[in-house]
C-alpha cells in the first residue's frame, strides 16, 4: 500500500494526502517532521536524504518533492481526469504546479511565517506589508486565469488545482486587507465544499 510520510500540517503534505482522498487512493500516513521530528533518522534520510516532507513510498518506489509526488498520484490513478491525457493540456497543468512554486511560494512564505511562526513582538511588519502588496498581483494572475472557470483548468479538479489550493487558504485567511477577486474567491469557496480539500487543505497551523 502506498505511504505518505510527513505531518499534515505542512502545505507540501497536504497536497499527496488531498489528492489521494479526492481519487480515492487507500494509502498509509505517518507524521514526521516538525514537532514529530524523525527527519533526520538514519532511515528516513535513507528514503529523503534532503531530511524533508513528504516522502512517499509506493510498492517499494520511494519519491520526494511534493509537486512531483502529486503528478506521480494523478497519472498513476487518475490518467484522463486528475491527471489530463492531453499532453498541452497536461503542460498547461503542470505549468500552474510550477508556479506554485516559483512564483506564489515566494510571496507566501514571508506572510506565513511573519505571522503565524513568528511571536508578534518579533515580526518585521514591512517585509509582511511588502509580500502582501506582491501577492496582490501574483493572485490577481490566478483570477484572471478562472474567469470562466470552475478550476484552473476548466470544469473538474485537476492536479493543476493541488497545490495552490493551501497557499491560496492560508493568503485568504491571514490577509483580509486585500481587493476583491471574484474569480479566485469563487475557487476557493468550491475547494471549501469539497470534503478532501476541506480535511487537508483548508486548515492552518498555529505551530
Amino acid at each position: 500500500m502506498l505511504k505518505i510520510w510527513g505531518r499534515a500540517t505542512s502545505a507540501n503534505v497536504m497536497k499527496p494526502l488531498w489528492v489521494c482522498d479526492e481519487m480515492g487512493v487507500p494509502y498509509g500516513h505517518e507524521e514526521v517532521g516538525g514537532s514529530f521530528g524523525r527527519t533526520k533518522d538514519a532511515d528516513y534520510l535513507a528514503m529523503n536524504p534532503n531530511s524533508r516532507v513528504p516522502t512517499i513510498v509506493d510498492d517499494g518506489f520511494v519519491l520526494w518533492e511534493s509537486n512531483a509526488i502529486v503528478r506521480y498520484l494523478a497519472s498513476k490513478h487518475g490518467k484522463g481526469s486528475m491527471a489530463p491525457s492531453d499532453p498541452q493540456e497536461y503542460a498547461d497543468a503542470d505549468r500552474w504546479m510550477d508556479w506554485q512554486q516559483t512564483t506564489v511560494l515566494p510571496v507566501m512564505t514571508p506572510i506565513f511565517w511573519g505571522l503565524v511562526r513568528t511571536p508578534e513582538a518579533e515580526r518585521r511588519l514591512d517585509v509582511i506589508e511588502a509580500a502582501r502588496k506582491e501577492g496582490i498581483g501574483v493572485w490577481g494572475i490566478l483570477d484572471a486565469r478562472l474567469a470562466g472557470r470552475d478550476y484552473v483548468m476548466g470544469d473538474r479538479l485537476t492536479m493543476a488545482d493541488i497545490p495552490l489550493g493551501p497557499q491560496c487558504h492560508r493568503w485568504m485567511t491571514l490577509i483580509t486587507d486585500r481587493p476583491a477577486m471574484p474569480n479566485l474567491e469563487a475557487w476557493y469557496q468550491r475547494l471549501l465544499a469539497r470534503p478532501a480539500f476541506k480535511r487537508w487543505g483548508g486548515v492552518l497551523p498555529l505551530v
